[in-house]
This record gives C-alpha cells, sequence and structure tokens, in this order.
C-alpha cells in the first residue's frame, strides 16, 4: 500500500470511531485521556489500599488534599488569581501557601495536634477512623470528577457524609450550610444593590490606585485563613484526630505543595465559574467580594464547631451579588441581563444540589446506620 492509501485508511478508520461513538464523548475522551488514565490508577489504589487502615488513611487523604483544595480554590483564591493575572505564579503561591502552613500549624499547636480548628468534634466526627471502605478511600476522586466538568459542589458533604455516624451529623451539616446560602445571598444582594451605582460604576471608569493592591492581599489571605480553618476538616477526617509532628509535615507539605499545581494550571478549569460573574477580574470589586465572604465565615466559624459547606455560602453570595447588579446596573451597563443571571444562579445551585445527592448516596451505601436512619425519615 502506498503513502497515499495512509490518509486515506486514517480517515476512514476514525469516521468508523465517530459513527459508533457519539462525537462530543469521543472528542471529551480524547482530550481528557491522561486525566481518565490516572483516574483509573486513582480507583485501583483505593481498591487495594481500603482494606489496611494504615495505608487507606492516607491514600484518602492524598486523594482528598488535592480535590478539596482544586474544587474549592473557586471560593477563596479564586477572585484573588482571577484579579492577579499580571502577577508571577509562583509569588500567588508562596503567599497563599505560607498562610495555610501558619493558619494549620496554630491550630496543631493550640488544639494538641488537632489540624481542624476544633471541626471534627462534634458528634458523628470525633472519632479517629479505625477501618475504610472502598468508596471511603475512593470518595476524593469523585470529587475529582465533578470538579474537572466544572461543577462547584461542596467538599464538606461529600467528604464529611462518608464518615458520618448518624444521619443526624449530615442533617445538622446541611441545616448550617443552607442558613449560610441564603444569609449570603441577603449580604450579596443587599451590599449590591447599594454599591453598583455608586462604587462599581466608579471602578468601571478608572483604573485602581497602588494601594489596592495590598489592600486586597490582605483582605484575601485573611479570608482564606479563615476559610482554612472551616475547611481543614474535611480532608483531615481521614487522618488521626491528633497528628505527631511526621503526620503533620505530611499533611501541611502535601496541600502546600498541591497548591504549588493549583497555582501553575491558574485555577484549573473550575476557575470558569468566577471568571464568567461581572467585574471580579477588577481588584477592587474583588476585594469586595473576598471582605463580605470572609465576615460570613467568621461569623458561622463563631456560631458552632459543626461543619459548614463553605461553597454553598459562596455561591449565594455570588447569586446575591449578580442578582443586586442586574436590578441596579443597566443604566450604567454594569451586571449581566437578568435571564442570564437567574440562569447561572440555578445552574451553580443545581451543580450543588447534585454534589449533596452524591454525598448522601455514598453515605448511604457506606453506613448501615446512617441508611436505616434515612431511610426511616422518608418512611421506607
Amino acid at each position: 500500500m502506498s503513502n497515499a492509501d495512509q490518509p486515506d485508511k486514517s480517515s476512514r478508520e476514525q469516521s468508523l470511531v465517530q459513527q459508533l461513538i457519539p462525537y462530543s464523548f469521543y472528542s471529551f475522551i480524547k482530550e481528557e485521556r491522561i486525566f481518565i488514565g490516572l483516574l483509573g490508577i486513582f480507583f485501583f489504589a483505593a481498591g487495594i489500599s481500603f482494606p489496611y487502615a494504615h495505608i487507606a488513611m492516607w491514600v484518602g487523604f492524598f486523594f482528598a488534599g488535592y480535590s478539596a483544595i482544586a474544587n474549592d480554590s473557586i471560593q477563596t483564591i479564586g477572585t484573588f488569581l482571577a484579579s492577579n493575572q499580571d502577577k508571577p505564579w509562583w509569588m500567588l503561591w508562596i503567599y497563599i501557601g505560607g498562610i495555610f502552613l501558619v493558619t494549620v500549624t496554630i491550630s496543631w499547636i493550640l488544639f494538641d495536634g488537632d489540624v481542624s480548628y476544633q471541626r471534627l468534634t462534634s458528634k458523628g466526627f470525633n472519632e479517629t477512623p479505625t477501618q475504610f471502605t472502598f468508596l471511603q478511600v475512593a470518595a476524593p476522586l469523585f470529587l475529582l470528577i465533578l470538579t474537572r466538568l466544572r461543577m462547584p459542589v461542596s467538599t464538606t458533604f461529600l467528604l464529611l457524609s462518608c464518615f458520618a455516624a448518624s444521619a443526624s451529623s449530615i442533617t445538622g451539616v446541611l441545616g448550617k450550610s443552607l442558613s449560610g446560602y441564603f444569609l449570603a445571598f441577603a449580604a450579596g444582594l443587599t451590599v449590591w444593590l447599594v454599591v453598583t451605582k455608586t462604587l462599581e460604576t466608579k471602578f468601571s471608569n478608572s483604573s485602581p490606585k497602588k494601594f489596592w493592591t495590598p489592600v486586597q492581599w490582605i483582605t484575601s489571605g485573611s479570608l482564606w485563613a479563615v476559610w482554612v480553618m472551616q475547611d481543614a476538616a474535611n480532608v483531615a477526617v481521614y487522618l488521626p484526630r491528633s497528628l505527631s509532628t511526621g503526620q503533620f509535615l505530611v499533611f501541611a507539605l502535601f496541600i502546600f505543595f498541591g497548591l504549588g499545581i493549583l497555582f501553575y494550571l491558574k485555577g484549573d478549569k473550575i476557575q470558569q465559574i468566577v471568571t464568567e460573574k461581572s467585574r471580579v477580574t477588577d481588584i477592587r470589586s474583588a476585594t469586595i467580594i473576598d471582605f463580605i465572604y470572609a465576615v460570613l465565615l467568621i461569623y458561622k466559624l463563631t456560631v458552632s464547631t459543626v461543619p459548614m459547606s463553605t461553597t454553598w455560602v459562596f455561591l449565594g453570595l455570588l447569586a446575591g451579588r449578580e442578582v443586586g447588579m442586574s436590578l441596579t446596573g443597566k443604566g450604567v451597563h454594569l451586571g449581566h441581563p437578568m435571564p442570564k443571571v437567574l440562569r447561572m444562579v440555578f445552574r451553580d445551585l443545581s451543580y450543588a444540589l447534585f454534589g449533596l445527592f452524591i454525598s448522601i448516596l455514598l453515605a448511604v451505601s457506606i453506613n448501615e446506620d446512617v441508611r436505616r436512619e434515612i431511610f426511616a425519615m422518608i418512611g421506607l
């Protein structure tokens, strides 16, 4: 066969493949082949490690450490990344990574080896796991898939639900998270109904002064520290409730270097959830978002030690902000049209609810007591 025939044969084979497999699905598989290959290896690792608790806890932690940070990056460092695209990625990483190390070290010292700021002391999460199921170790991989699909789901629900000792533990997290969403929505709506025609209009017609950079870095750094206080529990749930020095170093350094990968990738695909919103690349608008979000998290942090989905709070804040800007920004050409805003709000909330559904499904599959309680609640 001549060389001229080779392209024709290749084209025919490609056409046959596309006939057998939908083109969009085929394109997705081709584009994500490396990710899918790694995912297969990770599921295999979860399958062979879960019977051995001392190994499974670290495998689960490694999976959870990166997947939780990757999905939750949109909340705390998403606006930071979006408004600092002109800065070297390593500079942003060293700053945010350094704050992480300081924050978890303080918790480790103050709370006798606990890096979660006592988020895991509430009933249902206070005991160190002594055995694991396959789904508990593999749960972060489902989160990794949803992150790759740009779905901002709650890592708190998806990871902590797998270790809940009772249905009341899940409902406690759900109640606190739902109240956080509506509180954040109200705060975002109220603030941007006021500032859209004043501050946002002024921002859109002028360049930020130099003092905004240190203000935003301080605000974003504070927000990140508060987020770590809330969400470190999501990855620490796999580990002993009191870490030794060696265990703490593995915990802290793994996430530190994981953050480096995330900054190198500029937030990866899920960063679109932030960048599609109105004017988040303006350092002044990003600073206001981060400040209000930090205040909300500090408030929720002091209410109780029950874990909470910070994702739901963040989505509520962005939703309220977009609605407020749409209502008051028409005359000054700020904000998206209301139909587009409602589509974004509905889509983000539906993704969060989908993550909640997956979380409950995992909890029911893993824990017989939780399964019995939930079935009793719905009359089955």
